[in-house]
């Protein structure tokens, strides 16, 4: 499979770097060490089970990163289990060779690559997730002053680059308050916090 990937991305404006992993390695990849990239393809057969960790361990270190995620065969919940981690494409082998070159550029722009079944079904997954829990923190858990204009600030969809710039604090700071917030509304990625409280203001009456 790398070699075939090797052969379909080889062409001008893609710069490949190729690393294998070996079948003995630890379950925990979390902390491998992996070079700087704008998007990590990763063959999730060859490194599964430890697929999961591989991907927290690459956004953990490369945050602005994209990750695509190539594997024999999707089902739904091998699928929502990926989007949840932070994969933002999904392609078996077979439709990896005609695709992933095309898939590429369009998820570097901040886009998905992901069957679009796929992501009706992860959506409405998450929004009836998002039903059973409480948007606003009970009474002992209110927000400050600083995590509310975190909150504010990532509703704008800005990097924590820009919000450490906006509130002069330091990035490491931004990102301890973004975990805060994850912690207090119950949500395990940025992504979903958002989606939580647009979709509790489009409930709240006018």
């Amino acid at each position: 499979m790398l070699g075939e990937f090797e052969r379909i991305l080889t062409r001008p404006g893609i710069r490949l770097v190729t690393k294998q992993m070996e079948q003995s390695l630890a379950t925990d990849l979390t902390g491998i060490a992996l070079p700087p990239a704008d998007i990590f393809v990763v063959d999730a057969h060859s490194v599964r089970p430890n697929t999961s960790s591989l991907i927290v361990g690459i956004l953990d270190r490369h945050p602005d990163a994209r990750v695509i995620v190539v594997c024999e065969k999707l089902t739904d919940a091998t699928s929502h289990s990926l989007l949840r981690l932070g994969a933002k494409g999904l392609l078996t082998y077979t439709e990896a060779v005609e695709q992933l070159p095309r898939a590429l550029p369009l998820v570097a722009g901040g886009g998905f690559w992901v069957p679009r079944n796929v992501l009706s079904t992860f959506v409405d997954s998450i929004l009836t997730d998002q039903q059973k829990r409480r948007l606003k923190p009970d009474n002992q858990t209110q927000l400050s002053r600083r995590e509310r204009e975190v909150l504010d600030s990532l509703l704008e969809n800005v990097s924590n680059k820009e919000i450490a710039s906006k509130l002069n604090i330091s990035e490491r700071t931004v990102k301890f308050h973004v975990s805060k917030l994850l912690n207090k509304f119950g949500v395990r990625r940025r992504a979903d916090l958002i989606l939580l409280c647009y979709q509790q203001k489009s409930a709240t009456p006018a």
